[in-house]
């Protein structure tokens, strides 16, 4: 799991102190999934244990290392004999201060040092050396992660370790040194870092915490500007998909963490890959589907679903851009999608969410947009479901909520005059009254967009409209708004309503 730095800082711990720091530590966790979640950014990770946080809190030192500090510690790593491992752990230590890291590089022969231990035999000292690599990759120090190439040959050939531990520092190292520059990528994917990570998540699937580091390294990779032409097409051919799709399902005791970083991996695949088709054979659509509706009945379910959100993110925009990339219509809108209950998952999400994450929200519409957009079945399932209700309420929001409502209403409205009577049945035309007099001038369009479906469709839709005292509001919109609105007003008027 990701991990907050501890401070080193003279004190004594209680346990109070301890559960303070777990608790900022896990806010600090949710802070930096949503920011990758909301801004998409290649990030680093910080990852320590839960014993070694308690004692980065014991520890007294806070004063920056010296260089002739960090040349002793170097010294006797070489040459501390059985002690080796208890110097590495200290030289860890010293690197944790970003303030040492230039210090450390520059040293002649110190990265030397550091690969002859992780190329040794000492277990200990290997797992020493690599988190001492770790802290360095961690570097906000512009250099000192192209510094650590030397050491990425061992650091791929780790990742078919037998150990879990040593396996996963391995990972989020290579994770955290692939944004470091165009010379570091270019020579990870030379050492095949794709096949490495591929051959990794096949052989240890069973190890879920190694699997979160697997989906962090790669999305680390996927989410590069050049991820399109040089590591989606390896990552294709390497038969990496179907494992990030079995991984997708949340473990009762590890969490959500494995199936998160699975999650945007296949997101970052599907909205920069030209051809979903490939994906949508391979189950991701069936299985987005079938985890949203499991997600969905939970929100549903508990008062408190902190973190949800998480998993639900990702999922939303796997299949949102699947749908809308056109391999669906093309094979048929239902391909993976044959339960109805998403319909229900998507409301779920849009009203659950709606102040605390109105962003959320609106994915969750969007992917209703795209189902409901051509397709009978589904416009059908949200009438039956009685939704629309649901929907109507959503439109005072902002944020682009009430306009992908709008756009929503009009997918159902489209599929004729049957629908359309439904959906003034549901209360649609006095919310439209509304929303006609808003100031914004988006959701003015779209409300005239929907009222001209309903009312061409059904005359007994423009008789009620009438009733609404609709005219006067058409009226308004002739004088008062811009030259789009005023033709589509003057055109429901002319040819609809004044005959009546």
């Amino acid at each position: 799991m990701w991990r907050l730095k501890a401070v080193r800082h003279k004190s004594s711990v209680s346990v109070k102190d301890l559960e303070e720091f777990k608790q900022k530590r896990r806010e600090h966790e949710k802070v930096l999934r949503q920011t990758r979640r909301d801004r998409q950014l290649v990030s680093k990770r910080l990852l320590l244990n839960d014993e070694e946080q308690e004692n980065d809190l014991m520890e007294t030192d806070c004063t920056p290392f010296s260089q002739d500090q960090i040349r002793e510690m170097l010294h006797n790593v070489q040459h501390g004999g059985e002690e080796k491992a208890a110097h590495l752990v200290m030289l860890r230590k010293a690197l944790r201060d970003p303030q040492t890291h230039p210090i450390f590089t520059k040293r002649e022969n110190s990265m030397y040092v550091l690969v002859g231990q992780l190329s040794g035999h000492n277990a200990q000292c290997q797992l020493e050396a690599v988190r001492c690599l770790y802290e360095l990759s961690n570097s906000p120090h512009p250099g000192v992660g192209q510094s650590c190439l030397s050491a990425t040959p061992y650091l791929l050939t780790y990742l078919s370790s037998p150990s879990a531990k040593l396996t996963e520092l391995c990972l989020y190292t290579l994770g955290n040194l692939w944004p470091e520059g165009a010379v570091v990528k270019e020579k990870l994917l030379v050492q095949g870092i794709v096949p490495a990570l591929a051959n990794c998540i096949q052989n240890q699937r069973c190890k879920l915490a190694v699997m979160e580091a697997v989906g962090f390294t790669l999305s680390q990779l996927l989410q590069d500007k050049d991820a399109a032409d040089k590591v989606i097409p390896m990552v294709m051919s390497s038969g990496f998909v179907p494992y990030l799709i079995s991984l997708l399902t949340p473990d009762p005791e590890f969490g959500m963490g494995a199936a998160i970083e699975c999650a945007w991996c296949l997101h970052y695949i599907v909205s920069r890959t030209n051809d979903a088709s490939t994906l949508i054979t391979e189950g991701l659509l069936s299985q987005c589907s079938n985890l949203l509706i499991t997600l969905g009945g939970a929100v549903a379910e508990v008062s408190t679903n902190d973190g949800m959100e998480l998993l639900i993110w990702p999922l939303l925009r796997c299949l949102g851009n699947m749908l809308a990339s056109g391999v669906c219509e093309a094979a048929g809108c239902t391909v993976g999608i044959e339960d109805v209950r998403l319909l229900a998952a998507l409301c779920v999400f849009s009203q659950t969410y709606l102040t605390s994450h109105c962003a959320l929200s609106r994915e969750s519409l969007w992917v209703l947009n795209n189902l409901t957009a051509g397709s009978p079945m589904f416009c059908s399932a949200v009438l039956f479901l009685k939704m629309v209700p649901s929907l109507l309420q959503l439109l005072p929001f902002a944020n682009g909520i009430n306009t992908m409502v709008l756009r929503i209403l009009g997918n159902i409205a489209h599929n004729g005059p049957g629908y359309c009577i439904q959906l003034m049945q549901a209360g649609l035309l006095s919310v439209l009254c509304a929303t006609l007099k808003m100031a914004d001038p988006d959701i003015v369009t779209l409300s005239l967009e929907v009222l001209h479906l309903l009312i061409a469709n059904s005359p007994q839709v423009a008789e009620e409209f009438i009733r609404l005292d609709g005219i006067p509001l058409l009226e308004a919109i002739q004088y008062n708004n811009e030259d789009e609105q005023r033709l589509r007003a003057s055109y429901i008027l002319d040819h609809y309503l004044h005959a009546h």
